[in-house]
């Protein structure tokens, strides 16, 4: 227990903490300080690629499916996998409480986080493709970090089968979705508890079966997420929309609200401008994933005419999560009364504001979301977890099935348990899995950019 929580203070706690006007302190994270400067940079080296391509990530994301192996996935296929893992819990309940410890301001810093962002997502997108493999087992493609960050280490013809780097990325990997796994059985069965007095037991054992015939199929993740994911974004985005249109008299105020408590010009008097900054940068980078290594999975799988087009559409994907599903939940919080959710948190205040906003139909609402957000996350992690076992241990079934078998059964038992420390290992695993993919993003980074020039180029001339 004293290691873990060394491990999660050296990643999650403030090394560095800088003194500001007014009594107020700005502490940093090891993984802001590594993710933020690694944001800016790309987005320099890019030149604003979120804001200058935007009109291009929305043209391949409707572009014609591009497909030339059996069992392969598209680009858009790949986007909707990542999609589905980025957009959970951390959008409902994650935001509430960035909000609630940071105040509206957070929700800027969020953004500014989610921009920087997608010019990190873009470079360890188009790096997954450039290092993809065949999937024997599968069939189609697969590779990410553990992948490219082997080619860094091991020079091509080598005897050696691992890098070491690569080996405790995988390794990383893999205890960060048996951690997660755990914390979507327990919101699920405790949403339904809430909105349908249903036991806990129940719930899970619905959960864990749905589950399990879906990821002990071989190809049946892609189909379902394929379906899942459109409909759960969509009606969450719809029903944010019907809310911001009954009380739209009150959006610029929150606007107002937003901007203003983002620079400090109320916290600042109260010494709590780096909680606003620090809460809404935290939630952003772990909300959008960007520069952890988990997406890049999803998107080597991709078959794709140009490894540059899934960079992009991985930077498309940081847009969907916080800009847009982040922001619902964000506008759904602050357009509620805030006498009516003091002392309220999480699931609870997320509920609260929902029923004041649309009645009781508003609690149902938010825990069917719940469950689809968290199951659509569960087994876009198995999809994720696909590759860092093959590297691991090979190309075999076994050591595939035993994963998803073990996933299946912290599943269950999150759905049945209270907080325990192994879900900190999701936390963990996540921040060690950005170190080590950090160390090969930096470097590899101008094969990237060489890519997106190269394809800029080919674009141009009709290509």
């Amino acid at each position: 227990m004293t290691l873990f929580h060394a491990i999660y203070n050296l990643l999650w706690g403030d090394l560095i903490t800088i003194p500001l006007p007014g009594g107020s302190s700005l502490g940093l994270s090891l993984l802001v300080i590594l993710l933020i400067p690694a944001g800016i940079y790309f987005t320099i080296r890019t030149r604003f690629l979120p804001f200058r391509l935007f009109p291009e990530m929305l043209r391949i994301t409707v572009e014609k499916k591009h497909t030339t192996q059996k069992d392969s996935i598209s680009g858009l296929q790949a986007l909707i996998i990542s999609t589905a893992t980025r957009v959970g819990m951390g959008n409902l309940v994650g935001v509430v409480a960035a909000i609630s410890v940071g105040g509206a301001g957070a929700v800027f810093w969020m953004w500014v986080t989610a921009l920087l962002g997608s010019s990190t997502a873009f470079i360890e997108g188009t790096l997954a493709q450039l290092y993809k493999e065949k999937d024997p087992l599968y069939g189609g493609y697969r590779g990410g970090p553990a992948y490219y960050i082997h080619h860094l280490f091991i020079r091509k013809g080598s005897a050696r089968k691992h890098s070491m780097i690569a080996v405790l990325f995988a390794l990383s990997g893999l205890l960060c979705w048996c951690g997660i796994s755990q914390v979507i059985g327990n919101s699920v069965s405790s949403a339904f508890e809430n909105a349908f007095q249903i036991p806990p037991l129940y719930s899970t054992i619905v959960l864990v079966a749905v589950a399990a015939v879906i990821v002990l199929r071989k190809n049946a993740t892609v189909k379902v997420l394929d379906r899942v994911v459109p409909v759960m974004a969509g009606l969450y985005f719809l029903i944010t929309i019907f809310i911001i249109l009954k009380n739209i008299g009150q959006v610029p105020a929150v606007f107002r609200q937003i901007f203003e408590e983002a620079f400090g010009i109320r916290q600042a008097v109260a010494g709590g401008f780096g909680a606003v900054l620090m809460n809404g940068a935290k939630r952003g980078l772990f909300s959008n994933e960007a520069g952890s290594g988990s997406a890049p999975c999803a998107a080597a799988a991709a078959d794709i005419s140009h490894p540059a087009k899934e960079g992009l559409l991985q930077a498309f994907g940081v847009f969907i999560d916080t800009i847009v599903i982040c922001s619902c939940s964000a506008m759904i919080m602050l357009l509620t009364p805030a006498e009516l959710t003091q002392g309220l948190a999480g699931m609870d205040l997320l509920q609260t504001a929902m029923q004041y906003q649309i009645g009781d139909f508003g609690v149902f609402f938010i825990a069917v979301i719940l469950w689809l957000f968290s199951f659509s996350t569960f087994i876009g992690i198995l999809f994720y977890a696909r590759p860092n076992v093959a590297y691991l241990f090979g190309d075999n079934w076994l050591s595939q099935t035993l994963y998803k078998v073990l996933a299946l059964v912290m599943l269950f038992i999150g759905g049945l348990a209270a907080y325990t420390f192994v879900w900190d290992l999701g936390d963990i695993g996540i921040g060690l899995m950005t170190i080590f993919n950090m160390i090969a993003l930096i470097p590899l980074s101008g094969q990237a950019l060489s890519s997106l020039k190269d394809y800029e180029s080919k674009s141009s001339r009709g290509h």
